[in-house]
């Protein structure tokens, strides 16, 4: 590779949102794993060895294989697939960021994924149409953790338009019960466990979204965990790591500050009142959801 391209891509993983990184992560695991197929192909291997990255339906197999609930939502081997999920990771992930932090899209990916592995592995062992395919059946792709982002966006701010090809200026309501709503029609098609992935992590983003303007982030101990694995790796590789404190609140400082919280609540909702949600600042915004930025 060109020294020049491999600093620009460093630099841009390094120095870009967390999104960069998540599509990055994507690309690069792609490329990987087809360039080795590849190769392998070359002396007769098969590529059989990507079922330790896949996530199976049967229980006991994915006992067996536990990292395979995370390694699965990275992994793709088509290239239409990786083609899409990118394209809507980019477009909606672009717009969580306007209402969300960083680390909210990470975990809002990583919940949406882990729901629509969730739902795979139950709906494949609890319906009787999946009791012969139980055993050998599996599941890649991060199509259920980029629904979870687009349908969490669509619940957060449902009026906020894009631009959708010919279509022009679609409301992003829309083009989620869209996307639920071919998921639910596709469960009878071949692809039911893609499918059904996808409705479980539509739920999660949903979730992830009611909660969330109610000032509660379901998504806190999936950063929590990510800081302590970030943190020992760091330790490992000769680095201090990063302690953290909490200080806790009494009552009376508890209560103050809520009241704070609520009154300026009120205020930003009388703004919106007299000059449109549009008036608000960056800040304000943050404040209406719950989040500080």
């Amino acid at each position: 590779m060109n020294r020049d391209i491999k600093n620009t891509i460093e630099e841009s993983f390094k120095n870009g949102t967390t999104l960069t990184k998540l599509i990055y992560i994507n690309l690069g695991i792609f490329l990987a794993v087809n360039l080795a197929i590849a190769i392998l192909s070359l002396f007769n291997i098969d590529s059989s060895w990507m079922d330790y990255l896949m996530l199976p339906a049967h229980v006991g197999t994915l006992l067996h294989r536990p990292w395979t609930i995370i390694t699965y939502m990275f992994l793709h081997e088509d290239f239409v697939h990786i083609l899409f999920n990118v394209l809507m990771l980019y477009w909606f992930g672009r717009l969580f960021l306007q209402y969300c932090s960083q680390h909210d899209l990470v975990g809002v990916y990583i919940l949406g994924g882990l729901a629509g592995g969730a739902t795979y592995i139950i709906a494949y062992n609890l319906f009787p149409r999946f009791e012969n395919q139980v055993l050998f059946s599996q599941l890649l792709g991060a199509s259920a953790a980029v629904m979870a982002i687009t349908i969490a966006i669509a619940a957060l701010a449902p009026n906020q338009t894009v631009r959708l090809f010919m279509f022009g200026d679609v409301k992003i309501k829309w083009i989620a019960l869209v996307s639920v709503a071919v998921s639910i029609i596709q469960i009878k098609a071949e692809n039911a466990g893609g499918e059904l992935s996808h409705i479980g992590g539509a739920i999660a983003g949903y979730i992830f979204a009611i909660r969330y303007k109610k000032g509660d982030n379901i998504t806190e101990w999936i950063n929590k965990i990510i800081h302590r694995v970030v943190n020992l790796t760091k330790g490992i590789g000769g680095r201090p790591n990063m302690k953290v404190t909490y200080t806790k609140e009494n009552d009376q400082e508890y209560n103050y500050r809520k009241k704070q919280e609520n009154e300026e609540i009120d205020r930003i909702l009388d703004k919106i009142k007299s000059s449109g949600y549009e008036s608000l600042s960056d800040d304000e915004k943050g404040k209406l959801f719950g989040k500080k930025r």
